[in-house]
């Protein structure tokens, strides 16, 4: 029975598969809250570092393309993409392929001002887009457009702490300040007493380590069965009974299995058929993902949901290089669960049965799936140079690592919604 269950996303990655996407990356860009308001989207044609300058207005075009081709629902999650655009795209109103609720127009520091640009803003504003101004400084060139603007972003670790307040000051009146390259939660705390609105950088990533007495009983749920999950022989009575303490488990598991994802002839309404339906294999599985998505729930959705592209874009990359023999899926999967459960992540590795190779990963050493991981990392950072480098080294072509992590961004997303 499990064997049926092993891959019941197969026929949605062969659908997402059918487009031929190039390079892309998104990095989130959160409210105060936490919550996701955007992502700022960085593409790239091709494994080639083609995307560095020597042609940026042609680069920008090819942009406005992939984005209409992958969509931005799922690029975006329904939410507003921040897009780098040069005088070019603007002045010719390129940027007007694009849908204006959810396109935030990101105008470079290398952009010349003048009165046709002006004009130009004026008309997106009223058509509904909002402006945003890229790496903002004192004195900068752009401030004839800081009026226009919705959004200014200041790189966070650029400027000096006293600065930063005076432009919160000057500009904060009659546009959204955001701060970039926050990367820690202190860094966090600091942008929002300042009175930035928006925060883009990876400090929803780090974990802020909480004494073991301190973590909730739900919590301690959520490790208790990413426990029983990774045992040699599973408990089918022990992760009944977690599941059952948890009423929301209870109900994602059902939803879960009578979801279009197995498109089950009869639906399953109790928790013990739903795990004999699922076999061990596949049990394994939702355990880890229910867990996951269970103890992020009071976390930033970016978290959980980089969790989920991770876990699978390394099992698809892993079917591909043949580095299978450690479960990779879990490797991603648990790349980021010291942020969610605010472990140190070498506590959560000793109380995880896990293998060799998936440990050392996990806690930064070298290992046979390590390439794998660092490439994974590499793409979601953007970092072009480092996915061309890992993709040659593990004999990757683009088609290869664009296709795969396309395919992790809709697998995600459906199952997030799960």
């Amino acid at each position: 029975m499990s064997q049926r269950f092993a891959q019941p996303h197969a026929d949605q990655d062969r659908a997402a598969a059918r487009p031929a996407p190039r390079f892309v990356a998104r990095q989130p860009i959160l409210q105060s809250d936490e919550k996701v308001f955007g992502y700022e989207l960085l593409f790239r044609d091709g494994v080639a570092n083609s995307f560095s300058g020597i042609d940026p207005e042609n680069a920008s075009r090819s942009v406005l393309d992939d984005s209409m081709l992958m969509g931005f629902d799922l690029l975006c999650d329904g939410r507003r993409a921040f897009l780098n655009c040069t005088r070019d795209v603007l002045v010719h109103d390129y940027v007007t392929l694009l849908p204006a609720r959810q396109t935030v127009v990101e105008i470079l520091e290398t952009v010349k001002v003048d009165e046709l640009l002006i004009g130009t803003c004026r008309r997106l504003k009223a058509s509904g887009y909002l402006i945003a101004l890229d790496d903002f400084v004192e004195n900068d060139a752009r401030a004839p457009l800081s009026g226009l603007a919705d959004i200014i972003k200041v790189d966070f670790r650029l400027t000096a702490a006293d600065r930063l307040a005076t432009m919160v000051s000057r500009y904060g009146s009659h546009s959204r300040m955001l701060a970039e390259k926050v990367e820690t939660q202190e860094e966090f705390r600091a942008a929002k007493r300042m009175g930035f609105t928006y925060f883009q950088g990876y400090f929803f990533c780090k974990p802020e380590m909480l004494p073991a007495k301190q973590l909730s009983p739900n919590r301690l749920n959520h490790l208790r069965m990413l426990q029983a999950a990774s045992r040699p022989e599973l408990d089918l009575r022990e992760i009944e009974t977690l599941v059952k303490g948890e009423p929301s488990l209870c109900y994602r598991l059902l939803r879960y299995l009578n979801s279009s994802l197995f498109g089950l002839a009869n639906e399953i309404q109790s928790v013990r058929h739903a795990l004999a339906m699922l076999g061990e294999q596949e049990t394994r599985r939702w355990l880890h993902l229910v867990a996951t998505l269970a103890a992020g729930q009071n976390k930033t959705s970016a978290l959980v949901l980089s969790a989920l592209v991770r876990a699978r874009f390394c099992e698809l990359l892993g079917a591909k290089t043949r580095r299978a023999n450690s479960d990779l899926f879990l490797t991603g999967l648990l790349s980021l669960m010291d942020a969610i459960l605010d472990m140190p992540m070498a506590e959560i590795v000793k109380s995880i049965a896990l293998d060799p190779d998936c440990k050392a990963v996990l806690l930064g050493n070298a290992g046979a799936s390590a390439p794998v991981f660092q490439l994974v990392l590499a793409q979601e950072a953007g970092d072009w140079p480092r996915v061309a480098d890992l993709a040659k080294q593990l004999h990757l072509t683009e088609d290869d690592v664009a296709s795969e992590h396309w395919q992790a961004m809709a697998w995600a997303r459906q199952i997030s919604g799960a």
